[in-house]
């Protein structure tokens, strides 16, 4: 199994030239053995319920839905359990002689006891000593001022975790810079430009972090400048350091814990969608399976609101280009909402015909919105044209874009009009909005399975450059300006060009297995659409 759930751009820039690799000193030991306590005493929790049979009652609706999704629960004699294990003696398993220091085999627990040396000259272990392949590392791992990074959520063999890609777009070179191990699979990536974590909280300080949603309930921040990390530099939600409960609540937190009812904290369900406020950077929105938009504070790492303008997940969110505290959410209740979150009145809500994938505002235009749906819908509303009922809402204009659902959208910053659509019918295709309506300048199967990621480059010197993702879980980085059909359609935002111009598509070369069969047409094979699988409209 392998894929790629989401991905994201960094902009040139943002990255810093020689990353640093991850030190644990004294703090961040402290930090991390924290975290690490904090868990283990959840499992020993859950462990200790399970032998005893104790059920949390917050869990009794919970619990009953489980079992009409048809999880059986097996209870053996507790004296023929006991006859069994007696043998083992697993009571004083764990009984042996505790360190002086009191430290537990948590891990990181007894880290403290070893030695450890500032420079690896200190240590009369070690007799090799840092030479010239050092310098060759840190050469390695530099990202010049003409690089992007490329963030991609995957997983592979059912280990989550995200890549992160520099991009050399006039080398044509796209390679693994280093990667982070996340504890679930990843759902949806965000890139934050705040250092967040380790007691950063300056506003006006610039950072290069990446904020992650998965299947678990909580947001990991991770910055991209430092490699090898072994934790985040901060979680949003109940895993936080500072979650941790006081003596005294000890026992009532971590009941809370089990719960899975929506609160105003945290989100209790898989995180869907996260939206970084461009204007107030220390802003982070995130929606979820719980059905909730929560805002984050990212100064403090607290939940600052929470909102419940939806009767079912909650699957996508964007910031308002330019009206920093307008949000546009979208969901499985099939509505649309765009709502000022300092309001409490009554928000404007848009109904479509099949559960949102996507939302997105126009920022070429920012009175107008995109939505896409399951059923492969385009829908182009006016902000301005709200309907008194999401059954009355009349769109601009609508366009059946996929024969399938469609997964992933994009709008080009820097060229107005240019869109693209990704479907589970492992197609992605390239659109030309003009005020007369959408038109599609070209369609290919790029060979990345189900398409669940299309994003464009954020910077002017790439803006044709998109990178696809999928269920075959290799990335490609599409430079759509060398394509005719898109060269005709965007003639006045593309360089004259002499000669013949080849199709640039950028990628590492993966495995060809995949979790499924693919059944799809790869490009330049037999039943292809046009050359080399391409399905091409250009403009009369």
């Amino acid at each position: 199994m392998s894929m790629i759930t989401a991905s994201a751009w960094v902009p040139r820039g943002a990255a810093a030239s020689f990353p640093t690799k991850y030190d644990v000193d004294e703090t961040e030991l402290a930090r991390i053995s924290k975290l690490a306590k904090l868990q283990l005493a959840d499992a020993e929790e859950d462990l200790d319920e399970a032998r005893n049979g104790r059920v949390n009652p917050e869990d009794n609706e919970n619990s009953s839905e489980d079992d009409e999704d048809g999880d059986v629960q097996m209870n053996l004699p507790q004296k023929d359990a006991d006859d069994d294990l007696k043998e083992y003696d697993l009571d004083n398993y764990d009984n042996d002689a505790a360190p002086e220091d009191g430290e537990t085999m948590a891990m990181f627990g007894n880290a403290r006891s070893l030695a450890y040396h500032q420079s690896n000259a200190e240590d009369p272990y070690i007799t090799m000593q840092e030479n010239e392949e050092e310098d060759e590392e840190r050469e390695d791992l530099q990202v010049l001022a003409s690089d992007n990074m490329v963030i991609a959520a995957k997983v592979e063999d059912e280990v989550a975790h995200l890549e992160i890609y520099v991009y050399e777009d006039e080398a044509d070179n796209l390679y693994v810079h280093h990667d982070i191990m996340l504890p679930a699979i990843p759902l949806c990536v965000e890139w934050l430009d705040l250092p967040v974590g380790k007691g950063t909280a300056d506003v006006s300080s610039k950072g290069n972090f990446v904020a992650v949603g998965t299947f678990d309930p909580d947001i990991e921040l991770w910055d991209l400048d430092t490699i090898d990390s072994m934790y985040p530099n901060a979680i949003l939600g109940q895993g936080s350091e500072e979650a941790k409960p006081e003596a005294g609540e000890e026992k009532k937190k971590k009941k809370r814990k089990k719960s899975k009812k929506a609160n105003d904290d945290y989100h209790v369900d898989a995180v869907l969608s996260l939206a970084a406020n461009r204007q107030h950077r220390n802003l982070l929105a995130s929606s979820s399976a719980d059905k909730t938009v929560k805002l984050w504070d990212l100064t403090t790492q607290k939940c600052a609101k929470s909102y419940s303008r939806h009767t079912d997940k909650v699957c996508s969110i964007a910031w308002h280009p330019k009206e920093a505290t307008v949000l546009l959410s979208g969901s499985y209740d099939r509505t649309v909402v765009a709502a000022d979150l300092r309001a409490t009145d009554t928000k404007p809500r848009w109904g479509v015909e099949s559960d949102v994938e996507t939302v997105a505002w126009d920022p070429h235009d920012t009175n107008y919105f995109y939505v896409t749906t399951e059923s492969g819908m385009m829908h182009y509303h006016d902000l301005r044209n709200a309907p008194t009922s999401p059954e009355k809402s009349k769109p601009v204009w609508t366009l059946q874009a996929h024969g399938e659902s469609i997964s992933s959208f994009d709008i080009n910053p820097a060229i107005p009009g240019f869109l693209a659509t990704g479907s589970t019918d492992k197609e992605a295709k390239l659109w030309n909005v003009q005020p007369t309506g959408p038109s599609m300048v070209v369609s290919r199967n790029l060979g990345v399975g189900k398409v669940f990621t299309t994003k464009f480059a954020p910077d002017s010197e790439v803006a044709f450059r998109l990178a696809v993702g999928g269920s075959k879980g290799n990335i490609q980085i599409w430079d759509t300006s060398t394509n005719a059909a898109v060269r005709n359609a965007f003639a006045h935002r593309v360089g004259p060009v002499t000669g013949e111009v080849k199709e640039r598509l950028v990628g590492i070369d993966e495995d060809s297995s995949d979790s499924e069969d693919e059944g799809g047409v790869e490009p330049g094979a037999e039943g292809g659409e046009g050359e080399a699988g391409w399905e091409s409209m250009e403009d009369d």
